[in-house]
């Protein structure tokens, strides 16, 4: 199983959601997991996890960590060239270590080089930014290819960021 979590912000809240699917190139079959949080952390620059990371962790302890094979977090893994951890380096610390996480950004983060791979869909100019940690970035990379989608972002992300602001 593969979960992918986003989180939209709006007033004093936060609506996380998370997609929950069985296959890499799915685009139809899954089941969505939702959750606001009131009295969410202000946005502090260079510390956005400290925002997020609250409300994935929440909405993960209602769901079966058995079998997942891969988390998918909207941001990076890794902030800069030495590791220094963003949102999906936090989580994967959070979940021990047992849970390999990807990060998909689709904004270039300019002091990482390094621990990134830009992916090219469809006919876009414009990349996605890969970031792993607990998975080879190369099969990561992979893995993020091969989702179901002809355009820059794979349909299931896509829609994830829908009902996130639906």
């Amino acid at each position: 199983m593969i979960l992918a979590f986003d989180t939209y912000y709006f007033e004093n809240k936060a609506k996380t959601v998370c997609l929950e699917f069985e296959d890499w190139n799915e685009d139809k079959s899954f089941k969505v997991h939702t959750e606001i949080i009131d009295s969410v952390s202000e946005y502090i620059p260079g510390e956005f996890y400290k925002r997020e990371l609250p409300c994935i962790i929440s909405l993960l302890n209602q769901i079966d960590l058995k079998n997942i094979e891969a988390i998918i977090v909207d941001g990076f893994v890794y902030l800069d060239n030495y590791k220094k951890y963003g949102l999906g380096g936090h989580l994967y610390e959070k979940l021990n270590k047992e849970i390999p996480i990807i990060g998909v950004a689709k904004t270039n983060f300019a002091s990482i080089e390094k621990y990134k791979k830009p992916l090219l869909r469809g006919n876009s100019i414009k990349p996605l930014y890969i970031t792993s940690i607990g998975i080879d970035l190369e099969e990561a990379f992979q893995k993020v290819e091969s989702m179901a989608g002809e355009f820059r972002i794979p349909t299931l992300l896509k829609e994830l960021d829908r009902l996130t602001k639906e």
